[in-house]
């Protein structure tokens, strides 16, 4: 059961996956007493068929404001709280840790930041019908399931994978992949990361079959992180795709994020 005073952690979700897919995790923290929260995006519909009959509220959303949107979100809270990001959720976390409006933050196969230099073939061929058509840089892209199969859950059954495009997937703003994507020749892009500030514990996750976001692509931004006198970790798992997040194995990382934040004093309980 959730105390009163317990510490607040919040999940973001990337693209193409609803904000329901975190509904395990949610479920997981507040039983190991985390107040534990997953707001969508902004313009997301409530359910998956809701966004996907109306997905005009994500057009044109931009990494920037989704940040704000979620920082607006924690400003709420009692205290800072932990956060919880996959992919381009990933990204975003490591923004609000580094901005100062989370106490720790656990980043599983996060988009790459300005500064990231790895870009590996697979990655490339992941995002290669976005970037390759400019002129959708303000709409949406929505994977096919067999796109989905592809890139984002290739490490599962193609059962699992239909199962979770099915329940989950949503059209996405293509707008943080060009943000991404450009990132490293872009001033002042929103897809930067503040690196040196004085932040909380990091943990990344990285995924040895994942191609949206490698695990060098992964690696390198560990590189850069590990420099900040912040702790910071790096989990491998070799066996392991994009969907590490929502597949059937995602419990395991959910206890290792757990066994992170209690390792680094950041447990549920809040003691005044």
């Amino acid at each position: 059961m959730t105390h009163p005073a317990a510490r607040p952690a919040v999940f973001i979700h990337g693209l193409w996956m609803h904000s329901s897919s975190w509904a395990p995790w949610v479920e997981r923290f507040e039983q190991a007493g985390y107040q534990a929260f997953a707001p969508g995006w902004p313009g997301e519909g409530e359910t998956p068929e809701a966004t996907r009959a109306n997905p005009a509220g994500l057009r044109d959303r931009g990494l920037g404001e989704v940040t704000d949107h979620y920082a607006t979100f924690i400003a709420d809270l009692p205290m800072p709280p932990i956060v919880v990001g996959h992919s381009f959720g990933g990204l975003i976390a490591q923004k609000l840790l580094g901005a100062g409006f989370a106490s720790a933050c656990v980043a599983l196969a996060p988009a790459p930041f300005k500064g990231v230099l790895v870009v590996p073939p697979a990655q490339v061929r992941s995002v290669l019908p976005i970037l390759s058509k400019p002129w959708r840089r303000g709409g949406l892209w929505s994977h096919t399931s067999d796109s989905y199969h592809r890139f984002f859950a290739n490490g599962i059954a193609r059962e699992e994978s239909d199962r979770l495009y099915a329940r989950f997937a949503i059209p996405a703003p293509a707008r943080p992949v060009f943000q991404a994507g450009l990132a490293n020749v872009t001033p002042r892009s929103e897809a930067s990361v503040d690196t040196e500030s004085d932040r909380g514990p990091l943990l990344m996750v990285a995924g040895g079959l994942d191609r949206l976001v490698p695990q060098a692509s992964v690696r390198a931004a560990y590189g850069i992180q590990r420099r900040n006198p912040g702790i910071t970790e790096l989990v491998l798992l070799p066996d392991r795709c994009h969907s590490l997040s929502a597949d059937h194995r995602w419990r395991e990382i959910a206890d290792t994020a757990l066994e992170f934040l209690a390792r680094n004093n950041l447990s549920a309980q809040v003691f005044s």
